[in-house]
């Protein structure tokens, strides 16, 4: 099978991180027998510097091409008083906007021996395990454009959307939710917003099309509460995109590391675009230091949504966790009495508990 996938490095740590997804990839291929063919274009600030825009059209293009496209990070300090049409973080919004990915998919799922650098008690994290829906090209963000008035001492911003976009946003977050365990919890603020409102009438009405899901409401700020004292009641979490943005955010940080998490924006074709949840941190690019394993685990993401390649994905997961277990952490991690390695060498780690896996079942179905 072969598939097109492009590759976004964007700014920062982008290069480093993506050279281990598609060393992953080509263990993948070699061991499951699949085709990937890459293609690299640029995004972000170093699409502004080499193209004045931060989405060149030839990036565009070759996205909308593309089975699936794998990001690194984009923007950095360098950009920051650049006007806002150049901020490198427009790219990301307009890629996504114009492939029309409207969820986003975010898993929150801690490693056991990263639990105890949660800022939560071990005991209150543990087991954890969350997946966030969040709508990504409507609402706050994408209303009309934000102007100030009289004199500039009035601003006025417009939450903007259609009930179609809620309505298969809210259907992304039924159907997530019937792939694990059946219990869904919307957030809104129905109390305060008409569009608020709204949402939470099409959530009750889509609930009689999933009669075997479970369905709770609640408001953004109990939401936020909840999320800190009681993040194992959460299993399916689905709302808009500030609150999305604002809460998958403060659960990145429960489990102990930013650096582990993934990311994957979808559409209902299943075309996808996959990043890791962290930044393109500057200040440590070219040190051969970024931990990759978010990355490796978009990796994941997108042959799991993307390609429906269930175990490849599972597989790569479980390369990750055996590696934590054998205690190997980059910089940004702490595993007590584990050994700090850099990004090459942690990928090589992960490549390698892949292709063991592989020789083990190889050698296992043998005598089945």
């Amino acid at each position: 099978m072969n598939k097109q996938i492009v590759l976004l490095p964007g700014d920062g740590v982008g290069t480093e991180i993506m050279e281990s997804a598609k060393l992953v990839l080509n263990t993948i291929a070699s061991e499951f027998d699949h085709s990937f063919t890459f293609y690299q274009h640029a995004i972000g600030g170093d699409a502004i510097d080499n193209y004045g825009t931060p989405l060149p059209e030839d990036t565009v293009k070759a996205c909308q091409l593309a089975d699936a496209i794998l990001l690194g990070a984009v923007g950095g300090e360098k950009w920051d008083s650049f006007p806002g049409h150049l901020r490198p973080e427009k790219g990301l919004l307009g890629i996504r906007k114009k492939l029309g990915l409207f969820a986003n998919l975010r898993p929150v799922k801690g490693f056991a021996p990263l639990l105890h650098a949660s800022p939560l008690k071990e005991e209150v994290i543990k087991g954890s395990d969350i997946l966030i829906v969040r709508e990504l090209t409507g609402g706050l963000y994408f209303g009309k454009p934000s102007e100030r008035r009289d004199n500039g001492n009035i601003v006025v911003d417009t939450l903007y959307y259609q009930r179609n976009e809620m309505e298969r946003i809210i259907d992304k977050g039924f159907q997530s939710a019937r792939l694990r365990n059946n219990k869904l919890t919307s957030v809104d603020k129905a109390n305060v917003l008409e569009s608020s409102k709204m949402w939470r009438e099409i959530v009750n009405e889509k609930s009689n099309e999933y009669p075997d899901v479970t369905v709770e409401h609640l408001l953004v700020d109990a939401a936020a509460m909840k999320l800190i004292t009681h993040p194992t009641s959460f299993d399916v979490i689905v709302t808009e995109n500030l609150f999305g943005d604002i809460l998958s955010d403060e659960a990145s940080v429960l489990t102990g590391s930013l650096g582990m998490l993934p990311s994957a924006s979808v559409r209902s074709d299943g075309v996808g675009l996959y990043e890791p949840v962290h930044g393109s941190a500057p200040d440590i690019a070219g040190k051969g230091i970024a931990n990759p394993l978010g990355m490796i685990l978009s990796v994941a993401l997108m042959l799991r949504f993307s390609f429906e390649m269930e175990e490849e994905a599972s597989e790569i997961e479980k390369a990750v966790n055996e590696c934590l277990e054998q205690g190997y952490h980059t910089l940004d991690l702490n595993i007590k009495g584990g050994k700090q390695v850099g990004t090459k060498e942690i990928t090589e780690i992960v490549v390698e508990n892949l292709t063991t896996k592989s020789v083990s079942n190889s050698i296992c179905s043998m005598y089945v």
